[in-house]
């Protein structure tokens, strides 16, 4: 599945919070890619609520939220997804589920965490299986 080109370039979005979000998306689906999984969706949108990243690799299926930081001062990537994010992501993950599911699919619930560091440099962690619902 190819990622869908956003309406307006990425480069004249204003919030610099939405342009890091979409980099470190991009990080972590060549990443996710490197590591074997396909891309299902990106984006995946149900009204205002989304799921970054829907990927697949044979019958499991992980729905990913992405974290972007370029600072610890807030926390880590993953300290974020609290427990109101993750019931948003499980709700939406249930519809995905509904739509697109198949039988003998197993299904979990992932966090990556991208950190900027200087130079351009990026480091990703992977959380599999970051909670249970």
């Amino acid at each position: 599945m190819r990622t869908p080109r956003p309406l307006i370039p990425v480069e004249q979005w204003k919030d610099q919070r939405q342009r890091r979000g979409w980099w470190g998306e991009r990080i972590a689906i060549a990443y996710l890619a490197r590591s074997g999984w396909s891309v299902e969706a990106h984006r995946f949108r149900l009204g205002h609520r989304e799921l970054d990243l829907v990927v697949r690799r044979g019958a499991v299926v992980a729905f990913v939220e992405v974290k972007t930081r370029s600072s610890l001062a807030w926390g880590t990537p993953s300290e974020s997804v609290r427990w109101r994010k993750r019931r948003t992501i499980v709700q939406v993950a249930g519809v995905w589920r509904q739509r697109h599911g198949r039988a003998g699919d197993e299904y979990r619930f992932d966090v990556i965490a991208v950190r900027l560091e200087r130079g351009g440099r990026y480091r990703v962690e992977h959380l599999e299986d970051a909670w249970r619902c």
